[in-house]
């Protein structure tokens, strides 16, 4: 497991909610190259209270649901029949990035393909239920 960052990062993190918090981390670092930074398990140890993952250059925090805490309420995107919200990677290579996650399990919500606004774009669903979308810049467009 990585060591503790000794400082907070700058910038807005992400912190999702999962059903299988170390099985979300191993996803992450197969489909987006994820590095894990830190990983906090409860006593018993069956579950993740909190986890920092830099992907990126960014970073992403996640836990495991404990709906005991929520009045007994859930709030993974299975639970609330998916998520309103897209986590975007803006990258080198969108073909790369995007058949990585494919090939960790991953699934396609918009297929990648080249757009008006130049990028090649498309969107995925996380094992988790999370969606990503992946950019790659492949021309410069004018206003």
């Amino acid at each position: 497991m990585a060591e503790p960052y000794e400082q907070a990062l700058p910038g807005l993190s992400p912190h999702l909610v999962v059903n299988d918090a170390s099985a979300a981390i191993d996803f992450y670092k197969a489909a987006f190259g994820a590095t894990e930074l830190t990983r906090h398990h409860t006593p018993d140890g069956k579950r993740i209270m909190h986890a920092s993952l830099s992907i990126n250059g960014g970073m992403l925090m996640l836990n495991d649901e404990f709906p005991e805490y929520s009045g007994g309420k859930r709030f993974a995107p299975d639970a609330l029949g998916g998520s309103p919200v897209t986590l975007h990677l803006q990258v080198n290579d969108a073909d790369l990035v995007f058949n990585q996650a494919l090939a960790a399990g991953a699934t396609v919500r918009f297929a990648l393909q080249d757009q008006f606004w130049g990028d090649r774009y498309g969107q995925l669903t996380d094992p988790f239920g999370h969606i990503w979308s992946v950019g790659a810049a492949k021309k410069k467009m004018t206003a």
